[in-house]
């Protein structure tokens, strides 16, 4: 997998992109680095990253309105690498974008099993295959094989992480499935504790795919978990 990743790193601070860089590419990796916002757009379109690595605290420029841009771009896996520690950080990264939100001094190690995480969701391969490979709820058809999504027959964009959360809740359609399920399911071991992940991912979900007024396609069960509409 390693040898087929491109990763863009947007890091100011040369001993961390030393450090990520050297790690990294001696892993296979190909990496491409940025120093500052436009460049890294400029990378996002021209060497189409895999994932993006994203530091928000560069110069001359706002990390997360950075994050909302990439991610208006583009689908690719956006993991915030930051010193800012706050949930309120996080919590807004997420919500404008970012897959995975990791915190200033890490480990390699860590880094690396992210990265992975945040492929595993673009090439889900590890849960068993459903029944139905197609599943509607009202005017929504999810076409769990082609990953793709429609709303009274028109595409309605998703990334990655997105359609992860909802394809394990489509799989088991009118299961209840906890915050520890969806976690281990979509981000993997070791973020049994990130509960506020699967909380602002739902929200996005709601927000692009439930009208108001209509029934809901995603039932909460208070401090549960959620379920797909059976109906």
């Amino acid at each position: 997998m390693a040898e087929q990743t491109r990763v863009l790193l947007v890091e100011d601070d040369p001993n961390i992109v030393d450090l990520i860089r050297s790690n990294l590419t001696v892993r296979g990796f190909d990496m491409m680095v940025s120093t500052d916002g436009i460049r890294a757009l400029q990378l996002l379109e021209s060497g189409r990253p895999d994932v993006v690595l994203l530091d928000l605290m560069l110069p001359g420029v706002d990390g997360m309105e950075l994050c909302r841009q990439i991610r208006e771009r583009s689908s690719v896996g956006i993991i915030v690498v930051s010193a800012r520690r706050g949930e309120r950080d996080k919590v807004s990264a997420l919500h404008v974008g970012a897959d995975d939100y990791m915190t200033k001094p890490f480990s390699i190690e860590e880094l690396l099993a992210r990265i992975t995480a945040t492929l595993r969701r673009s090439r889900p391969a590890t849960t068993p295959e459903p029944s139905a490979t197609t599943v509607v709820v009202g005017d929504i058809e999810i076409d769990l094989a082609g990953q793709r999504v429609t709303m009274n027959g028109e595409n309605v964009h998703l990334t990655q992480t997105e359609f992860a959360v909802l394809r394990e809740l489509a799989i088991d359609r009118g299961k209840l499935l906890s915050h520890a399920d969806l976690l281990r399911r979509v981000w993997g071991a070791g973020y049994q504790t990130e509960t506020e992940y699967v909380r602002v991912y739902v929200r996005r979900l709601r927000a692009k795919l439930e009208v108001e007024g209509s029934p809901p396609l995603i039932i909460t069960q208070a401090r549960a978990g959620y379920r797909l509409a059976a109906d």
